[in-house]
Formats: structure tokens, sequence, C-alpha cells
């Protein structure tokens, strides 16, 4: 029964864009991927809200979300299904196995096979009363086919076409209405025949047949098998033909060419196309021919179908939709199809001052546009109502449109969302858009600007925070310079009668403090930074002297003329960094420096180099460590020079 597998498919729900900002279809409508390929027949069980879906040598079991709950293999070319009137039984027409099989519904088990005869390659079934109608063979070779299950066995017979002749599989349409009343369309040519016949004796009889568009895709019949509506190549309609003398009753135009069809139990009428400027792919029918449609985008990949890949549920209150391609194939639900899909659009100014009117315009579009008037509800959020203010309502125009003013009282990013409910005949749409309103500028400094610091010192940094509206919070980071020390926040609270905030860092490395103000109605946020600076500690030490003594004013350590002195510094460590040491000799009243050289520090920060002897006795010297940013291998400090370490060589 041809109509029960149209009565009952696959689909799913996408959403119209809008050049602006836009809502899609109802939330319940659903698109989930699905691991199915190469579609060639879809067939609904209303019973156990399944899904049979033929395709890739496999029947796929597929649930009313997507979810495939079983595979049913071994099946080379499966094309057609059908599904007994009782909905036990799922016929399969297996193209290259030159069979069709059965398969108990509740068990998901083969009960039955039917060969159908050698090179036969039964490719499209329908049902009556206790007999299995297909359309088998290839281009001008192909016939009219029958397995009649009333007889122990189940008999085979080909070549009751009777007067036509097929040059391709037939497509084959039943209704249990009509029982005696079998469909074929000969798709497989232009101006390709309908050929209605009368199944009630042994052997089919031609009552009717007339050449119209040709090239079938997919066909349904009406309720009551009154009419049969076809899609196909090159057509940009569902055309309906009377199927008491194949006159053509009516055409439902789309934008594209046609590519699959389903029609309700209720008539309503559903229809694919190949929507090549990706406008719009799946057609709903409600209103009938003369009534625009409800069309959906639910598919950007354009393409032909491929297969009967559109259906509706079994009530009649859902649609199925299959699209994509082998490794990208989405299963969509439509829950309210026969709905106008709604799409708002909002255009806001980018920018506006505060406290001043505004104008906000938009557009709801649909394929039929709600009458004038109709309400849509508006709601501003800002930081004055971040759950969100109701504005009352706009009313649309004659063709959607429709604006409504503002006076923000307040600044930064405003949204205005407005809302469509949505109706009997129309899905609920919601847009927004943002204004960025203006605030102003608030005042505020902080203390300690590039000023240096010794190693340790504990620095007190004061903000001072000028006029604002109702925030008086204000934050104050320190980030210490090297990349293993994040910034932290040290202090947070409202400023003090005077507008000053104060927070103490240690200054153990460089380091960047701000103070933030995050703003607030009417005054916009603020950052200032003071970057400041702090030393390396270091000390260094003389040994293997003989004893200290004066020259002058400076104390010096005495060394005899061949002894090493040995440098001990200790300097703050920081990973890969080095000293330099400056070595310098007094001569003529000047001190000379004889040599600058690097020293990498140990992981405890203590560097020890030995600087030798002269052999000669008179030699006044002195040695310095310092940290030289960044030639000591890093930024992390200020350069720091340690003091002078004075040294003198006896006999």
């Amino acid at each position: 029964m041809r109509i029960d597998r149209l009565a009952a498919a696959v689909t799913t729900a996408a959403l119209f864009s809008s050049v602006l900002l836009s809502a899609g279809p109802a939330a319940a409508d659903t698109s989930v991927p699905i691991n199915v390929s190469d579609v060639r027949d879809t067939v609904v069980d209303g019973a156990r809200q399944h899904l049979y879906i033929s395709g890739d040598s496999v029947i796929f079991v597929v649930d009313y979300t997507g979810k495939v709950i079983q595979t049913l293999t071994g099946l080379p070319g499966v094309s057609d299904l059908q599904l007994s009137p009782d909905g036990d039984t799922l016929y399969a027409a297996v193209t290259d196995a030159d069979k069709i099989v059965a398969f108990d519904t509740a068990t998901l088990t083969q009960t039955a096979e039917y060969p159908t005869g050698a090179k036969t390659a039964p490719r499209h079934l329908a049902l009556t009363q206790g007999r299995i109608w297909f359309g088998y063979g290839d281009q001008w070779d192909s016939g009219l086919g029958e397995v009649d299950l009333s007889a122990t066995p189940a008999t085979v017979t080909l070549d009751l076409a009777g007067a036509h002749d097929f040059a391709s599989p037939p497509l084959l349409y039943t209704d249990p209405a009509t029982p005696d009343t079998l469909v074929a369309l000969d798709g497989g040519i232009s101006n390709g025949p309908i050929v209605v016949y009368d199944v009630s004796s042994a052997t089919p009889t031609i009552r009717v047949t007339a050449n119209e568009g040709g090239f079938y895709s997919d066909a349904a019949l009406t309720p009551g098998a009154q009419s049969i509506v076809v899609v196909g190549q090159g057509s940009r309609a569902v055309t309906e033909y009377r199927l008491s003398d194949l006159a053509k009753v009516r055409e439902y135009p789309v934008a594209d060419e046609t590519e699959t069809v389903t029609v309700a139990p209720d008539g309503t009428i559903a229809a694919t196309t190949l929507d090549t400027e990706d406008t719009g792919d799946t057609y709903v029918f409600s209103g009938g021919a003369d009534a625009p449609p409800s069309v959906r985008n639910l598919s950007h990949d354009w393409m032909p179908w491929g297969g009967h890949s559109t259906a509706w549920s079994a009530d009649g209150s859902k649609l199925f939709v299959l699209t994509g391609r082998a490794g990208s194939m989405e299963f969509h639900t439509v829950t309210e199809p026969r709905k106008y899909v709604t799409t708002l659009a909002v255009n806001a100014p980018a920018t506006a001052p505060r406290a001043k009117t505004l104008t906000v315009k938009g557009t709801l579009t649909a394929g039929l546009v709600p009458p004038a008037g109709t309400p849509v509800n508006i709601v501003r959020t800002d930081l004055l109502s971040p759950a969100g203010k109701s504005l009352g309502a706009a009313k649309l125009g004659a063709n959607g449109t429709f604006s409504f003013t503002d006076v923000p009282p307040a600044g930064g990013t405003v949204r205005y969302t407005v809302t469509y409910p949505g109706d009997a005949d129309h899905t609920p749409a919601t847009a927004s858009d943002t204004v960025a309103v203006s605030r102003a500028t608030p005042a505020l400094t902080l203390s300690n600007n590039k000023k240096i610091y010794d190693y340790g010192k504990n620095v007190v940094f004061t903000a001072h925070l000028g006029t604002t509206y109702t925030n008086r919070t204000v934050e104050i980071w320190a980030d210490p310079y090297g990349p293993d020390k994040p910034n932290k926040l040290i202090k947070s609270g409202k400023a003090d009668a005077h507008g000053n905030l104060t927070a103490t860092v240690n200054m153990s490395r460089d380091t960047a403090v701000t103070a933030v103000f995050k703003g607030d109605a009417r005054y916009s946020p603020r950052t200032v930074k003071s970057s400041a600076y702090a030393h390396v500690k270091t000390a260094s030490s003389l040994s293997h002297y003989y004893r200290t003594g004066t020259i002058g004013s400076t104390r010096y350590r005495y060394y005899h003329k061949n002894t090493d002195a040995i440098l001990t510094t200790t300097m703050t460590y920081y990973r890969g960094r080095k000293e330099r040491l400056d070595l310098q000799v007094y001569s003529g009243g000047k001190w000379y420096t004889t040599d600058s050289e690097y020293f990498a520090l140990g992981t405890n920060g203590t560097c020890i180099v030995n600087l030798g002897h002269p052999g000669t006795a008179g030699v006044r010297a002195r040695v310095r460590a310092s940290y030289l940013d960044p030639a000591s291998g890093d930024s992390v400090n200020t350069t720091t020079y340690g003091a002078w370490q004075y040294f003198y060589f006896t006999s």
C-alpha cells in the first residue's frame, strides 16, 4: 500500500536565515546527524514509531528521534519498501539478488523470500489484498510482476503490463481504499505515461493511460486514491492528476526542480526541491494549491535527493526528511509542518547617545505574513535591567514591517529583543540587535608609575576614582613580570570618601599594577596601569685574604701576590639568570676595567668565581656583581649594580 509508505517517512526542520538577526522554526523541531547513506526508500511504522530506510544494501531501522536502533544487512541493492496493512510485515525489493524478502516488524527477523527470476532485478513495490506487485527489469526490458501470497507456495508471475511497454521499472502505487486499483508510472523517459490498472481479476487490465511529464522521481496518492501527485526532473511544481481520466487537476508551484513528494492522511502535500539557490527546499501546502506554501530550508547542500526520503508520520502530525550525502546525512523532524515558518529581522542603530531617542526597525517574514496590526513583543536588556524590561508591543504593518522608539536610560550594550509568539498558522520567532549606548569616561588614576624600589619592599599603590553613577568599586591587580607568575587580584573594594582605594604590593619583581573600574549605567569601564620596577637582591664577599685594612677611606682585603681571590655572590634567582662581574685595576689615579664577564647563577642564586692572582705585589683591584636587564638573561627585574669589593695584593 504505497500510501501507507508515503504517510510515514523521514524529515527534519531547519531554519530560515535573515540578512540581520533571525529566528527559525518552533523549538521542538530537531535536526540530528544519522549514519545512513544512498537512501532509496523510507517507510514509517506508526504503531512502533519506527522508520525503515533502505540504502547501500542495508535497511536501517530508526526511531522517531533519528537514532539507528538496528540494521538489516545482506540485502544487495535493496530499494523499495512496503509495510503490510496490519503493520506486521515489511517487504523489501532486493534488486541485485532478484528477490523480494519479508521481515517480521516485531522481531526484525526475515520470515520469507520470494525469488522473482534471474536478472529480473525487482525495484518498486505495491501491495493489494494478498498480492505483491513489483516493477522490475532494466530500461526497455522492464515490466510488471506479481507475487500471489494466497497461493501455497506463493507464485510469481511476470509480464503483466498488458499493452504497455515500460521504458524503466515502473513506480507503483496503491491505496487500501481502492484495492482494485494499481497505478504505474513510467519514469524513465520524457512524456512517460501514467498507467492505471484494474487488478480486480487475475490479470491486470489498463483502465486509462496518458503521457504526462515523464522522468518521474516520486509520486503519492491522495487520500481515497482519487488523484495522484507527481514530481520529477525539469518540473517546478507538484502536479496532480485525477485517476479516473488522468486529467490534470492542479499544480502546486515551487521555486526549483521537484525531487520527492508525500501526502498526509488529511491530504496535505509536502515536497522537496533541488534548491540550487539555497532559499528553501521543503514545501508544505497546508492551504492547497492556491495558498502560498510553508517553506523550510533544511539543507544548505543542493543535490538530487536520489530516493524517497520525505514522509509524514502515520497520524500526519510530523514530517520527516532526510538530507545530505554519505557521511553527512541529517535526520530532520518538523513537529508543526503545516505552520508557516516566521523569520524576524531586527535592525537597531550601531551607536546611540544615552538618554536620547533612538528608533529600532524590523521585519517579520513568512510565506503568509500575519495580518497588519499583529503585535510583536519588545524587551530591552541593559545594565539597569539585566533580566530584561518589557517595552510593550509594536504592531506589524501590511508588509510585516514594524518600528518603535526608545530612550535608553543606561549606557553600554543595550539589547532589544523582539518576539512573535506565533499562532495557529505560524511558528514563533525571536530576534534581537544591540546598540552601543554612550557613557561618560570616569577619572581614574594610579600612583607609583615608573618608580623603582629595592627588592622585597612593600609598596602602597593608591587608586583614585572620580565621579560615577552607582558603582564605586575599584579592583587593584598586580601582574609580576615573567610567565610563571599570574596576574592576581590584590584588592577589591569601594573607594573611600575621597575616592581612594589602596593596596600593598611586595616588589620582588618588576610589576604591572592596574586599577580597574568596571563601569555602571552612566560611566564606562576604565583601566589604568602603573609600571613599577624592583631591583634584585645581591650580595658579594671575598675569601682567602689574610687581613683587612684601609687605603685612604676605602676598606681593602689583603692577599699575597700568589693567592687567588675568590668571590662568592648571592643574587635573587630566576631560571636562566646570569650575573655580570666587572673587574677593574687601579693605575695612575684611575680605575680601569680589565674584564667584564657573565656567569650563571646556581639554583640557590649563588655563584663562586676564582678571580686569580697577579703574581706581582702592589696591585689594587675591585670587583662587583650586577644584574642587567635583559643582558643577564631575563627582564623580570630592573638593572641592579652591586657594591664594589676592593682587594690588594702584597708580597
